[in-house]
């Protein structure tokens, strides 16, 4: 037998044969049914009142109807779907079968009846067709009924209790799925919404209890384990006020992720996600002029390095989506690299793409990648970021950050590159760590090259972003995972926050404004006290404070200060066309001390020097240590 015979026969479905066989049989019992009772009703249900020439035609034509119904229910597919999922479409079939049966059962009657009377009475038409649907629609959505009670049955005991906030679209597509699914162990217990109007209405059998001031009551007395926020269209400032209050019913959190999702359609159980803590951050998303981006990235090469990092990687994201010449990606570290390249290949496949594995430390391999690759513009993300463990080794942090830096700006400027933009820190404003004092030195750095080669070379200073590499939030996340404690370094510490991709953005717009020379300041918004943040991220992920987890506070680390500032006093400040983006004044630095200084920090560096802070101090005289 060949193999094209073996895959034209399908294995018989004995399961389906049954339900198909026994679906016609009842359409067959309903058109006998139809017929008669509709015959029935419109004599009251007597049967002496019938006469008997309006008996003879639907005797006559029964056989023949019963096999034109059973052929136009195949053609509209009454066989074929799966009735446990029937909507909208199945219904719109069933009626439209049931009309096109009854009229061809009203025409077809005609050539049967008695000579010289009237087939049947005009209204037993009607009755037909309506009994007609009935039946039919009893038998194909009946079956979704009981398996629903069923289902409803089963959930009684489910261990999650679910309180829904949001009436509109979203939620009803959300609680949809739980209430159908055989699957979910979610029991949704009631829905909350503003909107007076709908307070005592009901959702899929679930009614809206009121608005928000009855979240913590109704938590209480529903027993609610986890609340799904299903309003995509809401503001940050609108979903931070409704957190704000969910955090005090020790509830799981979970939200949509958009409107987009619900423009697309894409809403459903799986699309949920937990709450985060920048969802509590109270601010809106901040929104960049995009067309000033695509404008002077569009058609350029452009080269990223540190491109596998946190900042690095979402730069060759928002990058690779505003149409470049060529994407340019050099890390020291192949596998984040290569998780980004992988990412990108699928996302922008018409991407002009190129991974390199080297250092910037590395004079020839940076001299060859730009005269090899000749890229227009440069952003240099390539940094020793972790505070503490750059205290304990000061010297790879001036060798990488401060001479990296050199290095690939020197670079840069003899390949005629027209932008260098190099990503830094409010730790390099009065910095009282090595990695703040080496990126303050980096700032040095570039203005001073800005005055002396066609390049302009800019500097984006901004503080911590939500998620990246070495941040407190994945570190909370893990410690609250393995159940506490979460640790704090001191309870009065802030810091400011931003996400990745905002941040991101206002560096590319900062570039955009780039004349060269300047360090442009992201206004970070208000800062954070770290105490709030884990506070939250426990409520957020349904704990109690201090005492389902604890929070202990270990004390300040190495180099690490209370706050964080993000202008030197002494800078100055301009603004841009974006109030989110500021520009710090320049400040006057000896150059030819300045160099003599750096040739002197390369050689203690390069030595290993044990005692490298007070030179750093003497480049950097708002850099504060202790002894």
């Amino acid at each position: 037998m060949s193999n094209e015979t073996k895959r034209e026969r399908k294995p018989f479905n004995v399961k389906l044969f049954y339900r198909r066989t026994c679906l016609i049989i009842y359409d067959i019992i309903s058109v006998i049914g139809a017929s008669y009772i509709a015959l029935l009703m419109r004599y009251s249900f007597d049967i002496s009142q019938i006469p008997e020439h309006f008996l003879t035609p639907i005797n006559r034509f029964l056989l023949l109807n019963i096999a034109i119904t059973l052929v136009v229910l195949y053609l509209f597919r009454m066989y074929h779907s799966l009735w446990a999922f029937a909507g909208e479409t199945e219904l719109q079939n069933l009626v439209m079968s049931s009309i096109v049966s009854a009229v061809c059962y009203s025409v077809g009657i005609q050539f049967f009846r008695v000579k010289g009377e009237q087939a049947v009475p005009s209204s037993y038409y009607f009755l037909y067709v309506f009994l007609l649907i009935s039946f039919i629609f009893a038998s194909r959505f009946s079956y979704r009924f009981f398996r629903s009670l069923k289902h409803k049955q089963q959930n009684k005991n489910n261990s999650i209790s679910v309180m829904v906030i949001g009436a509109g679209e979203a939620a009803n597509l959300i609680i949809k799925e739980i209430v159908n699914s055989n699957f979910s162990t979610m029991v949704i217990r009631c829905i909350i919404d503003d909107d007076a109007g709908k307070w005592g209405r009901f959702i899929q059998g679930i009614k809206v209890v009121g608005g928000r001031d009855k979240i913590i009551e109704c938590a209480d007395i529903f027993g609610i384990d986890e609340i799904i926020v299903a309003m995509p269209s809401i503001t940050r400032s609108e979903m931070s006020a409704i957190l704000d209050i969910c955090k005090e019913t020790s509830c799981k959190l979970r939200s949509l992720p958009g409107m987009y999702q619900l423009v697309n359609g894409e809403v459903s159980v799986s699309k949920l996600r937990d709450v985060e803590v920048e969802d509590l951050l109270g601010r809106d998303p901040i929104e960049v002029d995009l067309n000033s981006i695509l404008g002077y990235v569009k058609g350029q090469k452009v080269l990223v390095t540190g491109g596998g990092g946190s900042i690095g990687s979402e730069l060759c994201r928002q990058i690779a989506s505003h149409q470049p010449a060529m994407l340019i990606i050099l890390d020291i570290y192949e596998n984040s690299v290569y998780d980004v390249q992988q990412e990108l290949l699928v996302r922008y496949p018409e991407l002009k793409l190129k991974v390199l594995i080297g250092s910037v430390r590395n004079t020839s391999r940076m001299n060859w990648i730009f005269e090899h690759y000749k890229p227009d513009i440069v952003y240099h993300a390539a940094a020793h970021k972790h505070v503490p463990l750059m205290e304990d080794s000061p010297n790879e942090a001036v060798k990488n950050n401060v001479f990296g830096t050199f290095k690939t700006a020197q670079a840069a400027a003899m390949n005629n590159v027209k932008r260098f933009v190099m990503i830094s820190t409010d730790k390099a404003v009065n910095p009282t760590n090595i990695m703040g004092a080496s990126k303050r030195i980096c700032e040095m750095i570039i203005q001073t090259f800005n005055k002396h080669y066609d390049t302009e070379f800019v500097a984006v200073r901004f503080g911590n972003v939500l998620g990246s590499n070495g941040s407190v939030i994945p570190l909370f996340k893990k410690q609250i995972l393995a159940g506490g404690p979460v640790t704090v370094t001191h309870p009065d510490i802030i810091r400011y926050f931003m996400t990745i991709p905002e941040a991101v953005s206002l560096v590319l717009q900062a570039g955009a404004y780039a004349k060269g020379g300047e360090i442009f300041v992201l206004d970070m918004g208000k800062p954070v006290k770290i105490l709030d943040l884990a506070k939250n991220l426990i409520r957020l992920s349904g704990f109690r404070v201090d005492e389902d987890i604890k929070i202990e506070f270990t004390g300040l680390r190495p180099g690490e200060k209370l706050y964080e500032e993000l202008l030197m006093e002494e800078e100055g400040l301009q603004e841009t066309a974006n109030r989110l983006i500021h520009i710090g004044k320049p400040i006057e630095i000896d150059e030819s001390r300045f160099f003599v200084q750096l040739r002197d920090l390369k050689e203690a560096s390069k030595n290993e020097s044990s005692d490298i802070r007070p030179m750093i101090k003497e480049i950097v005289p708002t850099y504060h240590y202790k002894e």
